[in-house]
């Protein structure tokens, strides 16, 4: 397939983003934000056709739903029914996959989207509550997506406040092991990462044209991984971004990320210094 020229930064995202899906077989993909569902929805198009989407209908769907306005011709392509009570029945069963957007990111995969700050009966920001992340964290897999990479993200030791399981020994609860903690992939505006270092590190996997392993890991507040040889995210081919227009026709991906950056950008003049 022919990789695609021009392409945005949030479009490589949801490419990288759709490689987290691309073995999981016949499981419900949940995506939380725009670029997160449409890299599942690109998944279910291309490298995982089995994979189950609801898009936040009561049914399960045959194809995926388009983001934004859908016209009065649109007719969506429901499968079964897939109302709340059979979610939880999939959760459970640890069919399902979710890529979802913490706040804080610690060394262990522990993730926050609860509060900020040290005391947390008086926050200083408080957020949306733990809401499903503990039983999500536990029962199913979980990728991770960041669209600003920095060390307010990935945290110098614990998150504030600890909303979901991770690869921390003293905080498994009574009957688990490390190897029941699914952590898949990291997807940022720098780079794509994930969980498999040394005694369960995190790992750069590839960096964005441009980037730096400098600056991933400048902009990490814990140590991670940095293999010997690192390789650059495969850009978008035009098949994919052909289907990413079907789905967001709209183009609402151009206003995830500030400014809708080009996916290829040429190293600051700040990084080249640094590297002399």
């Amino acid at each position: 397939m022919k990789a695609a020229q021009d392409y945005s930064l949030a479009e490589l995202m949801i490419c990288a983003g759709a490689e987290a899906f691309r073995h999981d077989g016949e499981v419900l993909a949940t995506g939380i934000g725009v670029i997160p569902r449409l890299a599942a929805s690109l998944a279910m198009k291309t490298v995982n056709t089995d994979l189950m989407m609801t898009d936040s209908e009561a049914f399960l769907l045959s194809e995926p739903n388009p983001i934004g306005q859908r016209g009065e011709q649109f007719v969506q392509k429901n499968e079964t029914w897939m109302g709340f009570s059979r979610i939880f029945d999939n959760v459970w069963s640890k069919k399902r996959h979710a890529m979802v957007g913490p706040t804080q990111i610690d060394q262990y995969g522990q993730s926050n989207i609860s509060a900020l700050g040290s005391d947390y009966q008086r926050p200083k920001v408080q957020m949306l509550g733990v809401r499903g992340f503990p039983g999500n964290s536990i029962c199913h897999a979980n990728s991770f997506f960041v669209p600003d990479h920095n060390s307010r993200v990935f945290v110098s030791g614990e998150c504030d406040m600890v909303a979901s399981i991770g690869k921390n020994p003293a905080r498994l609860p009574k009957g688990y092991s490390l190897d029941d903690i699914d952590l898949r992939l990291v997807i940022t505006n720098l780079a794509v990462m994930d969980w498999q270092g040394p005694n369960n590190q995190l790992r750069l996997v590839s960096l964005h044209p441009g980037v730096t392993v400098n600056e991933v890991v400048a902009n990490t507040g814990f140590e991670i991984f940095v293999p010997d040889n690192v390789v650059i995210t495969p850009a978008p081919t035009e098949e994919q971004l052909a289907i990413i227009a079907q789905l967001d026709p709209d183009n609402i991906r151009s206003r995830q990320l500030k400014g809708n950056p080009s996916g290829v950008r040429e190293e600051s003049k700040a990084v080249k210094e640094s590297l002399v």
